[in-house]
């Protein structure tokens, strides 16, 4: 069984780095998918440089998502406020969707019972002792702790589930995977025989990795939530490079993940805390040198 680890990438050179990294001695294959668009439907320069990976350079299938997808809704400056912001929303998910979908055109050449994951980049998978091959149930969704800004800022009792994993034989499509719902419905929901995101057949895998979300500075994040975030609001009003350097200084999340309007959600996220290195991959540990701008 050969395993595939699976991720869209943008512009974080760092987190790849010490994705790859960790990663290396138990994954056969990475593949990343990079494209020409932002979500939001601008074009942008690619950022993934395989000089500065040549170490892993046999197992890196690099792709270039250059498409844009056919179900995109055309924006009419005529568009009520209401209906142009649904616009873009929807258009911003078929794209992240068209660009994590085309994954698939990385796994060619895996078989049946090799196991793919899926994951952003910054959801780095806890493999250390875990036998997937040994693991009988279809779907595997790993358990992760969620830190910003720095590798060892966490945000407490939050659990992530960023990276999802299965066999070949079982992969609807990528973006299916990362759509299932994080929970164990129980052998009497009759729903879950016709759903694609409900699902009896899972296991969790508890210290299943970190999500090292926005390991940036304050002017990288203000270039990604340009990049990402696709309520008309932010055009309207973006948030300056000077607030998010505040809401960084003052160690809280930059946004509330429980919410989903823009007015409450940016600066109003949780309350961050230093945590001990012992918490982070062992990789990260030996090299902290190497990483320290990144370490608190």
């Amino acid at each position: 069984m050969k395993i595939f680890d699976c991720f869209m990438y943008f512009d974080e050179e760092s987190v790849l780095d010490l994705r790859l990294n960790i990663l290396d001695k138990y994954v056969d294959y990475f593949v990343i998918v990079e494209s020409v668009f932002t979500h939001k439907g601008d074009k942008r320069k690619l950022q993934f440089d395989l000089k500065k990976f040549e170490k892993f350079k046999s197992k890196i299938i690099y792709l270039i998502y250059d498409k844009e997808p056919k179900n995109i809704l055309k924006i009419s400056n005529h568009d009520l406020k209401d209906e142009k912001s649904r616009k873009y929303i929807l258009n911003a998910i078929y794209r992240e969707n068209g660009q994590r979908n085309f994954l698939f055109n990385g796994l060619k050449n895996a078989n049946d019972e090799d196991m793919i994951l899926i994951s952003d980049v910054d959801e780095i998978p806890n493999l250390e002792n875990i036998q997937l091959d040994k693991i009988s149930q279809k779907i595997i969704l790993f358990k992760q702790n969620m830190f910003y800004y720095k590798f060892n800022l966490k945000l407490p009792d939050l659990i992530w589930t960023g990276t999802k994993a299965c066999r070949k034989k079982y992969l609807i499509s990528p973006q299916w995977l990362r759509n299932i719902k994080d929970k164990k419905f129980p052998i009497y929901r009759i729903d879950t025989l016709f759903s694609k995101s409900k699902y009896i057949n899972i296991k969790f895998i508890d210290n299943g990795g970190w999500h090292f979300t926005n390991i940036k500075t304050a002017a990288e994040i203000e270039h990604k939530l340009k990049s990402y975030l696709h309520h008309v609001e932010f055009d309207e009003d973006p948030i300056s490079v000077d607030k998010i350097k505040e809401i960084m200084d003052n160690k809280k999340a930059i946004y509330d993940l429980k919410i989903d309007k823009r007015l409450n959600k940016i600066g109003n996220g949780g309350k961050l805390e230093k945590c001990s290195l012992d918490m982070l991959p062992k990789y990260l540990q030996d090299n902290k040198v190497k990483y320290k701008e990144w370490i608190d």
